[in-house]
């Protein structure tokens, strides 16, 4: 050979150092990138090297969207009109209702005692069976003063094919309360408010007025003048008895 292995290593380091690396970095890389090599030069010749640009510029156009929910309408979508609605629990001793589970173990009623139950309910007028009550009640505080207790209570009232009303809050034995009307089912569907718990005769009657909100307007065989709450009322005979005109359809049993 004409020059020896060093001076041709000597060449080809200087020339790189005068070309410019970029180019030699990507002719290596694109090298890299082409699966064959081929001794054929027209094979060479048809193949042309895409070179990336040194700078990539996207630009991507910013949407703004809003999601709602189509389960529940909205606030301003609610009837807020209240519609109010009478109706009488009374325990008439033939449902095993209430049981006391005793949880505390304790010979006094005491935190944590609990109160499964379930009455018969009547229209406020006491002309009509409209189903039932069912719930529990969690003993909070015995009030010796008071000669009564205090209970949070969960329950449900049920009026047959109308759906049904549920209810939380406080139950006390020696007075009035009001609880939240937490939601319903059927013509109830949607609804909210609160309801007035008037305690009779512990525990065997209790008056209820219903303030209700969120719902379309209800029934007409809902709506009656009720009879004034006082120890001695009783559901007509015939709505005791369950009498077809003395029920709404398919009332709870």
């Amino acid at each position: 050979m004409a020059c020896s292995s060093s001076a041709l290593k000597t060449i080809l380091f200087s020339s790189m150092r005068q070309s410019n690396p970029k180019s030699v970095l990507t002719t290596s890389a694109t090298k890299a990138l082409l699966p064959f090599t081929s001794s054929n030069p027209s094979v060479h010749k048809s193949l042309k090297l895409y070179s990336a640009p040194s700078k990539f510029n996207f630009s991507v156009p910013r949407r703004s969207f809003t999601c709602s929910s189509q389960s529940e309408p909205s606030d301003s979508a609610r009837p807020t009109k209240v519609q109010e609605i009478y109706v009488y629990e009374i325990n008439e001793r033939d449902r095993g209702s209430p049981a006391y589970l005793r949880l505390s173990q304790k010979s006094v009623n005491s935190l944590g005692d609990l109160v499964p139950f379930s009455n018969k309910l009547y229209s406020g007028d006491l002309q009509k069976r409209l189903g039932i009550t069912a719930g529990i009640c969690v003993l909070i505080e015995n009030k010796p003063g008071m000669k009564g207790d205090r209970y949070e209570a969960i329950y449900s009232f049920y009026f047959g094919d109308y759906g049904h009303i549920s209810v939380q809050g406080p139950y006390l034995t020696y007075e009035d309360t009001y609880l939240a009307v937490t939601g319903g089912s059927g013509v109830f569907e949607g609804a909210y408010g609160q309801v007035k718990l008037q305690q009779i005769v512990f525990p065997f009657k209790l008056f209820y007025t219903f303030y209700l909100k969120g719902v379309k307007d209800l029934p007409q065989e809902l709506f009656v003048k009720p009879v004034e709450p006082n120890p001695a009322v009783e559901p007509s005979p015939a709505a005791k008895a369950c009498e077809p005109q003395a029920t709404i359809a398919n009332f709870t049993h």
